[in-house]
């Protein structure tokens, strides 16, 4: 049975810009935590009381040891289908923008090249003084506990949006007008309990752009969503591929 309606097929094929959204969930597929879901305690704290400025500011060791071991979680996943199938939509067309909530570095691992990261990326790091970004990995900062800026000596934190601070603003205005101007918006595994994202997906709904929502549950987007498919995403998503693209099915 076909997932969309032929005129859904129609619009996507023609579309001058498709946003995908995606959430913790497309990577929890991948076997990384959700961060409201991983039940409980990390060392008797909440994710919540190690994620803000105040937390960093009174024991960065601590929160720094939080950070190594989230980042090995995420270094030993792998992307699964549903990131290479947006990878591979992005390299077919350059009309595919994905802005993403996840930190994890499996979309740039999966292929996709031009990512917003709301809310930053596990594998960087950013000084507390000079604002310098750093590559833990090329940079040879990828060792456990507190890191140091190479340019002026201050201590590192993780390049990491928290509670409590905000966004990028070059990143939000890009994503807002990404989403104002979009004819198709798929949004993958995202609770929409996070206020932002809810509401770059409902400003690309309300400026007539198709919504595809695939998560297991229901969301508060549901209701404006022409589609919702309760299920994986790399499961639903390549079989969305195949309808769209028939002559080119994955490999």
């Amino acid at each position: 049975m076909d997932l969309l309606q032929q005129e859904s097929l129609e619009t996507i094929l023609r579309a001058k810009s498709i946003i995908f959204l995606t959430g913790a969930g497309i990577s929890n597929e991948s076997g990384i935590p959700t961060f409201r879901g991983e039940g409980g305690l990390w060392k008797n704290f909440r994710a919540e009381e190690l994620a803000t400025p105040g937390a960093f500011e009174k024991n960065p060791e601590l929160v720094w040891e939080w950070y190594d071991w989230r980042r090995n979680i995420c270094k030993n996943a792998n992307p699964n289908p549903g990131h290479i199938t947006i990878a591979k939509w992005q390299k077919k067309s350059s009309s595919v923008s994905l802005i993403t909530q996840n930190v994890d570095g499996l979309h740039p691992r999966s292929g996709s090249e031009s990512i917003i990261e709301l809310h930053g990326n596990i594998f960087r790091a950013r000084c507390t003084n000079c604002s310098a970004k750093f590559d833990l990995e090329e940079d040879g900062l990828d060792h456990p506990g507190v890191k140091f800026c190479k340019h002026c000596e201050s201590l590192l934190r993780p390049d990491i949006v928290w509670f409590g601070e905000e966004y990028d603003q070059t990143l939000l205005t890009k994503s807002w007008e990404l989403c104002k101007q979009a004819q198709v918006v798929f949004v993958i595994g995202t609770s929409a309990n996070v206020s932002v994202p809810a509401q770059l997906a409902l400003t690309a709904i309300r400026n007539g752009a198709i919504g595809i929502e695939i998560n297991p549950a229901e969301t508060n987007l549901t209701p404006s969503m022409k589609y919702h498919f309760g299920g994986k995403s790399g499961e639903v998503l390549p079989k969305i591929w195949n309808e769209v693209f028939p002559n080119e099915p994955l490999k």
